[in-house]
């Protein structure tokens, strides 16, 4: 980081100081306080202004300047500037050539500015500081200063204030203090500066570097919490976000505040760092401001969020490419998360010297409440302030088991880790290799530590922040910081693994009894609790391998279980759940459960209760750790459903003489019959006569009871259409149900509708009852994922299915024109896929589409089926952030299967040409300078 106001030639190519004053010297104007000389000497300024930027941009974008290199030639480019600003109007504009005391004055840059670091549209952050109270001359130039500025278009943060006013603020409030401690002096008195820089550190930093460290350290902390506390976002914050360049910030001021520094290259001479960890300082911070500049440069405006539509064209423009399995952006952000995990890492070996140094002071009180100081030995460990550290620094290399024992001893004792420790441990790694993995010890301590019934979650992500788990486990070192370039996946394959098993554990301990209360119920009865355990670490080790990675990674599970100590059935379940960790989503979310072969096939996978168990419980858990928002009391019920089924099918008695399918309709009518007790006998056999087994085993009996109330409404109104809503809050759906007379495309109009209505459709189901009527029933929810429940718009979306069943919803056109959603999410790529399956259902022809999301695509692909001669059934809707699976059951106009392979193809091209295949744009070629800059900023 620059902390010094000097500049190499190079920098002043880039705006004449000296010609530029010259220039405004030799304006004639009498009075030089006119409008007119005002704009022409903003004409001279922007247009020195322009030149400078375009010329940083230029160098930067052709290879010849690194992002902090043009950081600081921005910084460089507004100090001289102001220069001229300041000298214009103090000499000319408001003259004072011979100030008196009150009237001096000093242009200070604070912030970023004040680092000599500014992105190209970073705020300018100003200090005018003055001796004493303002002057009416002082209120004059800074107000001149600050208009000039401001009309050319720079972002001016600015505060007018005393030497004896910044002090006593500074020490009220630690922001303030901030903000001093890296300010530069920019123009104007520099006596007065060097008067507030003296008295700041004498009065001020003084014996309070304690409090100050503290603070930082609380401040980082909350601003963490904020960005959601994790560095493994897949949208991170480049400037705000754990691990960026805020966080190496905050090390910067504790440096120069704490160990009186300019530069963090000096603080290997303090014995803070060591060469190595400084250089890797000096990496991290070359690498984000090239990703910053960048990123502005796209944006053409200040932007410090690497959102999707960015990242692509942002890789390929630092030389990240496409290499076989892995695409360039997806390496691009690998190396980011990278390098914000050594921020992290830097961050605990800065908190590690400062203990040390505390230790020296008798008085450190602050950090004696943040580190604490006893120590005592605790099973050949040192425990200081209840943390664990090592009493000799060979420990590691006497025995390299104690690697793996540290981490094992901290989860059995509930102690933290001491950074010192943290710190030994990653100059040790290498001492993990294939002799220590097949240590019985290091394996037996593992296995214990990842089925801990203490905080599974917080050991394994102390070992993969010290990168002891990625070297011990070498696959999951492959998926550690390994993105999923997708708006499905909120977190890296490593940080998702790592919340699941935290969920996991959370669920065994009953924390989630009410979002997940059959899970709950069920882990009590595990018997392969330590197999689930690793199951859920492997489930996903093999992404990124360019194959299916639940059949790769039930490879990985038969070659790593034996090695952690698991028994031949362990090792098999293991690999087992691996292989099928996706089977009981797929099957809940995309089949038709109330299909009697939808079960039976699931249950011939299945085969046993126990794996049941395991699958439903590492389904949750899974599911659950994706992102935030993914889970939702609707696929909750659909995983109990399909559980309760195949559970009493696993488990049912054989009755002789009646079929399960027998037994499961008279269950049902029986428990209608009771809800329907003030119907007429023959009435309620007349409305059994209506529908279908599959109909009569659609539902729960409550749900059939008040569709039977509807339908008799209707007819004993000649009523030709009914629809009615229903708000499942415990589901968090809202069921419609129309009732209506059966005529081709009721499906899309109606799909049409509801998305005209702003409601999403997750689940439908077409009934043509006897007296050629249609029931159809859809669950929908609004665009947060919840119920769609409020009553303006429950009652808009029943007028919009009339008007579209009558022919008279005009909107339906317009949807096609639509756009797809935000513009950061068309970066994805969808590859647009229909299977047809015949095997899949017993009466049904399954149609499997997958594609990008957008708005109508349901009615689009309605009215293509329908267009096909073929009636939908059911189908099943399910969203993965861009990405539509859209699975329907279909029946020619006879209610066969398609069994023809020429209509089958047809079918599948018709739906095909329905997708939306436009890829997006294809990120700007990537100039050779700019690949070697990216290659330079990661070395």
């Amino acid at each position: 980081m620059v902390r010094s106001p000097t500049y190499p030639k190079a920098r002043r190519a880039l705006i004449e100081r000296r010609t530029l004053d010259l220039t405004l010297a030799a304006l004639t104007f009498t009075d030089r306080q006119s409008p007119a000389r005002r704009t022409a000497v903003f004409a001279e300024l922007k247009q020195a202004l322009a030149h400078g930027r375009d010329e940083i941009k230029r160098r930067f974008l052709a290879g010849g300047a690194s992002g902090i290199e043009t950081a600081r030639a921005m910084a460089y480019l507004t100090d001289q500037l102001i220069r001229v600003l300041y000298d214009d109007t103090t000499l000319r504009v408001y003259q004072t050539p011979n100030p008196t005391q009150a009237e001096r004055l000093a242009v200070v840059a604070v912030g970023g500015y004040g680092r000599g670091e500014m992105a190209p549209f970073s705020d300018v952050d100003l200090l005018f500081l003055l001796p004493y109270k303002q002057t009416p001359v002082g209120e004059q130039i800074v107000e001149y200063m600050l208009y000039m500025l401001w009309d050319l278009g720079l972002k001016v943060g600015h505060a007018t204030r005393s030497v004896e006013e910044c002090l006593r603020m500074a020490r009220q409030d630690q922001t303030i203090r901030t903000a001093l401690l890296e300010s530069r002096y920019v123009w104007g008195d520099q006596a007065l500066y060097s008067d507030l820089k003296r008295r700041f550190a004498a009065e001020v930093v003084t014996g309070t570097a304690l409090d100050f460290v503290e603070a930082k350290l609380g401040e980082r902390d909350a601003r963490h919490e904020r960005m959601g506390d994790s560095r493994y976002v897949l949208e991170p914050n480049i400037k705000e976000g754990k691990g960026a360049l805020r966080d190496l910030h905050t090390l910067y001021w504790i440096a120069k505040y704490a160990y009186q520094v300019d530069d963090v290259a000096a603080l290997p001479l303090r014995g803070v760092l060591t060469t190595a960890e400084a250089n890797k300082f000096a990496k991290a911070e070359a690498f984000f401001w090239t990703i910053r500049c960048h990123l502005h440069y796209l944006a053409g405006r200040a932007e410090e969020r690497l959102t999707f539509d960015v990242q692509r064209e942002l890789a390929a423009a630092m030389g990240y490419t496409d290499h076989a399995g892995t695409r360039g952006v997806e390496r691009f952000m690998k190396h980011y998360f990278l390098v914000a995990k050594d921020v992290g890492d830097l961050t605990r070996i800065f908190c590690a010297a400062l203990e040390a140094e505390q230790k020296r002071k008798p008085k450190a009180s602050a950090l004696h409440r943040w580190f604490g100081t006893k120590k005592h030995e605790k099973d050949g460990f040192i425990v200081e302030g209840n943390r664990l550290s090592i009493g000799q620094k060979e420990a590691f290399l006497a025995d390299p088991v104690n690697l793996i024992r540290l981490f094992w001893e901290a989860d059995r004792t509930g102690f933290d880790i001491h950074p010192t420790a943290l710190r030994l441990v990653t100059q040790n790694l290498k001492l993990i290799d294939a002799k220590l993995r097949d240590h019985p010890d290091a394996n037996r301590l593992f296995l214990e530590m990842l089925a801990s019934r203490n905080e599974p979650e917080q050991a394994l992500r102390r070992m993969n922040e010290a990168g002891v788990l990625g070297r011990f486990v070498p696959d999951f070192g492959r998926v550690v910081a390994q993105m999923q370039y997708d708006m499905y996946h909120v977190f890296t394959v490593d940080e998702h693994t790592l919340f699941a098993i935290g969920i996991l554990a959370a669920i065994e301990k009953g924390k989630l009894k009410d979002e997940a209360p059959l899970a709950t119920a069920l882990f009590p009865t595990l018997v392969s609790r330590r197999a689930l355990y690793v199951a859920v670490l492997l489930h996903d080790i093999a992404k990124g391998r360019g194959g299916d990675h639940s059949v790769l990674g039930e490879q990985v599970a038969y070659k790593l279980c034996p090695r952690l100590g698991l028994t031949a059935e362990e090792t098999e379940t293991v690999a087992w759940l691996v292989r099928q960790h996706l089977a009981m989503s797929n099957t809940a979310f995309r089949r038709d459960l109330q299909d009697p072969k939808t079960l039976q096939d699931f249950v011939d996978l299945v085969q046993s209760p126990e794996r049941l168990k395991l699958l439903l419980i590492l389904t949750v858990a899974d599911i659950r750790a994706v992102g935030p928002k993914v889970w939702n009391n609707w696929k909750a019920g659909l995983l109990r459903e399909l559980y309760t089924l195949a559970e009493a099918k696993l488990t049912a008695e054989p009755v002789e003489g009646v079929s399960p399918l027998e037994r499961r309709l008279q269950a049902q009518h029986t428990e209608m019959r009771k809800l329907l007790d003030d119907w007429a006998e023959a009435d309620f056999n007349a409305h059994i006569a209506l529908g279908s087994p599959s109909y009569w085993l659609s539902a729960d009996p409550a749900i059939l009871a008040r569709n039977a109330r509807m339908i008799r409404r209707a007819m004993l109104d000649g009523a030709p259409l009914s629809v009615e809503t229903r708000v499942d809050a415990k589901r968090g759906v809202t069921d419609v149900t129309i009732y209506t007379g059966d005529h081709p495309g009721v499906f899309a109009r109606i799909a049409g509708a509801l998305a005209v209505a702003g409601a999403n459709i997750v689940d439908a189901r077409i009934f043509t009852l006897s007296n050629s009527m249609v029931l159809d029933s859809f669950t929908v929810q609004d665009q947060d994922g919840g119920a769609f429940d409020r009553p303006d718009k429950l009652a808009r979306l029943a007028v919009l299915i009339e008007q579209s069943l009558s022919g008279r919803l005009k909107s339906l056109a317009d949807l096609k024109t639509q756009r797809s959603g935000p513009a950061r999410t068309q970066v994805f790529t969808v590859p647009p896929r229909v299977l047809v399956h015949n095997s899949a259902s017993a009466t049904s022809t399954v149609v499997e589409i997958n594609g990008r999301d957008r708005p109508g695509l349901l009615h689009d692909l309605g009215s293509t089926i329908t267009k096909q001669n073929l009636q939908i059934g059911a189908a099943k809707i399910t969203t993965y952030g861009e990405k539509v699976v859209d699975v329907f059951y279909v029946k020619d106009i006879f209610g066969l299967k398609l069994e023809r392979p020429s209509k089958v193809e047809e079918l599948r091209r018709a739906l095909l040409a329905v997708l939306d295949t436009v890829a997006p744009p294809e990120p700007k070629a990537t100039r050779p300078a700019a690949r070697s800059r990216a290659k330079l900023a990661a070395e």
